[in-house]
Formats: C-alpha cells, structure tokens, sequence
C-alpha cells in the first residue's frame, strides 16, 4: 500500500515536467490522421471542390528572378521623338514584305534592318524591270546578342543558308569566322517569301562600337545611306544618331562655303567606298554612289537636315536645295576634333611623325585642331575625297581597305565557292553595264 502511495507520488511529480515538454514539442499530440498538405513554400491554386484541390498546380515560391532585371534597365528609354530621322518609310507592300521575312527566323533578333536597291529604288534599275530582268537582291542586317546562339537555331531552321562545312562544323566554327573583321556572317542567295535575299549577322556590340568610332566603317558606313529599320533597339539608334552626325561633319569638311545638298549627299554616300577594293576592281557598279543619290534624294534629306541645320555655322533653309557654312579655321576645327576616333588617332599619328605641328602646339588642344584645320592644302586634299589627314592622305582609305578586303575573303568561307562566283558574276556584270 505503501509503494502504491510513493509510486503516485512520483507520478504526481513527474507530470509537470512532461506536460512542459508536449507544450515545447513541435510534433502533434494527436494521432488522427493530418489531410495531405503541399511542400514547404508551395501553395495550391484557389479552388472550391475537392477534386480540383487534388489536381491543383503549384506555384514556385520565391519565384525565379526574370533573365533580364527590370530594375536597372541598362538604357533608360529614348524619347519618342529621338531619332526619329531615321525611321525612312516605305511602301506598304514593302513594309509588309520586310516584316514577313524578318519574322519568319526563329533565332532572337535584336536590331534588324533593310537596305540596298532592292528597298530604296536606285537610278538604273527601273530599265533593268522593263527588260525583264532579274531584280536586285533584298539586303538585310541582323544584330544579335549572342552570335553562337543564333546560328546555332538559325542552322536547325533554315541549313540550307548555310555551306556544307558550315554544318559541319557547326555554329561554334561559325561564330568564330564571324569574328575576324570587320565582324559579319553574310547567308547570300537565299529565298524567302518568293524573293531572293542576302542577310548578315553580327552582334550589337560590334555594331555599336563601329558606329561610334569608325573602326572599320564597313557597319557604319552602310548606315549613312538610307534604310528601313525592322526591328528597333535604342541603344544601336543612340549610337546611329552619333554615326550620321560623324558622317555630316566629315562630309562638310571637303566642301566649300557654298554647296548642294546632291553633293552633300554624294560626299556622305561616297564614305564607305573609300578604300572599297571592289572600287578598284571589275566587281562594282563604277557609277553607284550618283544612282544611289538621284533616286534617294528624299530619304537623304529626310535622314541628314535636321542633323545639318543643328551644327553651328551652317545654313540650310528647308525648301532649298542650296547650303552655306562657315570655313573659317576656328569653325572647321569644331568639326574636325569632334571625329571619330579612330580616325582622329590617325590624324594625329601622322602629324607627329611628319612634323606638321609645332610641339608647343600639342599641349593647347584648341591652337592644334584650329592649326590643323587651316592648313591651305586642306581643302585640295579633302576635296580628292580625303579627310582631315593631310601628310598621310591614305589613312582613312587603309582604314576601310582593310575590313572590306578580309570580308571578300571572308565571303568564300560563309557564301562557298559557288555561291561567291554567282555574286561575283552579277558584280562584274554591273561594273560592266555600269548600272
């Protein structure tokens, strides 16, 4: 009896303890059984019935951060009206017919555009219809982010644009010929949507750097003239914007105080053939530069005036055709030293192994650029087409010679070897007609 009494005793003083451990412990205390519960961190659609509770989806908690964070955008937006010279219009049926084939690549395109005779109508080529012959070509741009990535989809979609080895070796060897300078893969002679087309690919990177600093000025120059803009980006129209300015200011540079908005035009047209081998060979059509002006005179003037009347000591009325500018050095220096780079880095270059500046001169930026831009032999060597390179007047033609020649080459890797003979044909026929 004894021991019964201490045994509940004992008892008696154990159960606070274990009531204190029950209320600390995490685990229930009943055993009825608990109704299924989703994961941790998941929790099941809203639904009243229970069959479409058993069925429900999950959703990932804390979702996935977005590939492209929309907090620091990495280029705020431009305003609505920036650059707004740049968008040339075309024909509705042109229009339509561009969009169509842009939107027919599954590969990401960022920025993409359109040039060439067979957007802009170039003096020659209406003959060539009434003839019956073939038409030209639709030239494309595409600017991508990952070089790599797009062919390696664009070759899944579309192999027949590309050449046997091309396949082969895949879009890793691609990429790395795309690379060499000047920076572009060209796919000629392929067919879409009826038409026969041309396109090249190269990054955006690429793209901007050359319209910022002419470094090879095989991009850059394609874009002084006009084109159709497919698809958009803001960065590649903020450094465009540079590009056509850089292009005015060159232009403005080999002419007189009193000129024609036709040979602004031409003297901006011909840029990019400065240098251009195929100028030197049988492969280009010798008169291009004036068929490219007389039938675009418009889409110039409405891609180059505003950019014009905003320099300083220029005047162009809007509905005249004739322009004035200030040639005195002080004026021309502003216009020099506000170059591109790559083609300032040359000037100076030249001036320091010639000796054509006074050493005191270089430490005053301002008395250097107004020295070099009065030189008197700068307006005869600026109007052989030369730019503000006085003692080295081959520079800015090297500077495109180069690009233009190792993209020929690069033409017969890309095109292959029978596809570069067929564009090669059409080339010199054209030089030969001279059309």
């Amino acid at each position: 009896m004894l021991s019964t009494v201490a045994r509940s005793k004992r008892a008696a003083h154990r159960l606070p303890v274990v009531v204190v451990v029950r209320a600390l412990s995490t685990e229930p205390t009943s055993h009825k059984p608990t109704p299924d519960l989703p994961p941790p961190g998941l929790t099941p659609s809203s639904s009243s019935s229970s069959s479409s509770t058993k069925n429900a989806k999950y959703r990932l908690y804390p979702q996935p951060r977005p590939a492209v964070s929309h907090r620091h955008s990495p280029l705020p937006k431009l305003p609505p009206t920036f650059g707004r010279n740049q968008l040339l219009p075309v024909s509705n049926s042109t229009r339509a017919l561009l969009e169509s084939i842009v939107a027919k690549f599954d590969a990401p395109i960022r920025y993409a555009f359109a040039y060439g005779s067979g957007v802009f109508e170039q003096d020659g080529y209406a003959e060539n219809r009434k003839e019956g012959k073939e038409g030209p070509m639709l030239d494309f741009m595409f600017a991508v982010t990952h070089p790599a990535h797009f062919h390696s989809i664009n070759m899944q979609q579309f192999p027949g644009h590309y050449p046997l080895h091309a396949r082969v070796f895949g879009s890793s060897y691609v990429r790395r010929l795309q690379e060499i300078s000047p920076g572009v893969w060209f796919n000629p002679y392929v067919t879409m949507n009826g038409v026969t087309i041309k396109y090249g690919v190269t990054t955006v990177d690429n793209l901007c750097a050359d319209l910022l600093n002419w470094r090879t000025l095989y991009l850059a120059g394609r874009m002084h003239k006009p084109l159709r803009i497919i698809k958009d980006d803001a960065r590649v129209r903020l450094t465009q914007q540079v590009n056509l300015t850089s292009a005015v200011r060159a232009a403005l540079l080999t002419l007189p105080s009193n000129f024609s908005e036709t040979e602004l035009f031409e003297r901006i047209a011909g840029i990019s053939y400065t240098g251009d081998p195929r100028m030197l060979l049988p492969a280009e059509n010798r008169g291009k530069v004036g068929n490219i002006v007389a039938k675009q005179g418009p889409q110039f003037k409405e891609l180059y005036h505003r950019l014009v009347v905003g320099l300083p000591g220029v005047h162009w009325a809007p509905n005249s055709s004739a322009i004035e500018q200030d040639v005195s050095a002080k004026a021309r220096s502003a216009h020099l030293k506000k170059l591109p780079v790559e083609l300032l880095g040359r000037v100076k270059q030249n001036y320091a192994q010639k000796g054509g500046v006074d050493k005191e001169l270089e430490s005053d930026e301002a008395a250097y650029w107004v020295k070099l831009a009065g030189d008197e032999q700068l307006s005869q060597v600026l109007r052989q087409g030369v730019y503000p390179i006085l003692y080295a007047p081959s520079d800015l033609i090297l500077c495109v010679r180069y690009p233009a020649t190792v993209q020929s080459i690069k033409g017969i890797a890309s095109a292959g070897v029978g596809k570069s003979l067929r564009y090669g044909a059409a080339k010199v026929n054209k030089w030969w007609t001279g059309s």
